[in-house]
């Protein structure tokens, strides 16, 4: 197949394919690192969707630029959720989700 073949669909589908992996990720880990890395996920299934529209839309960069938001509040996201990670490890020696249950009493 070459690459004048590939259309919107295309790429619809793959994002689709990221986003179900992110959100199986996230429902069905306990690791908050896993957690973290399917919340990834569907930012770049998200990030995807935004330039694959960008590009089959003529004149038009606002995709781009969504996608340079979404880059953004991703690294701002992983930084601060690594951070509380830490902390967690640092008090429960674990970073497993359902360990951290006490912090609700």
């Amino acid at each position: 197949m070459s690459l004048a073949h590939i259309g919107l669909h295309h790429y619809l589908v793959v994002s689709a394919l990221l986003l179900g992996l992110g959100v199986l990720t996230v429902a069905t880990r306990r690791n908050a690192v896993a957690l973290l890395m399917g919340v990834e996920l569907i930012l770049n299934a998200a990030n995807l969707n935004f330039v694959a529209f960008a590009h089959f839309v003529e004149g038009k960069v606002g995709g781009q630029a969504f996608a340079v938001f979404i880059i953004l509040l991703a690294a701002a996201e992983a930084a601060v959720a690594l951070a509380i990670v830490l902390a967690v490890f640092r008090g429960f020696r674990t970073i497993d989700t359902n360990a951290t249950a006490t912090l609700k009493e």
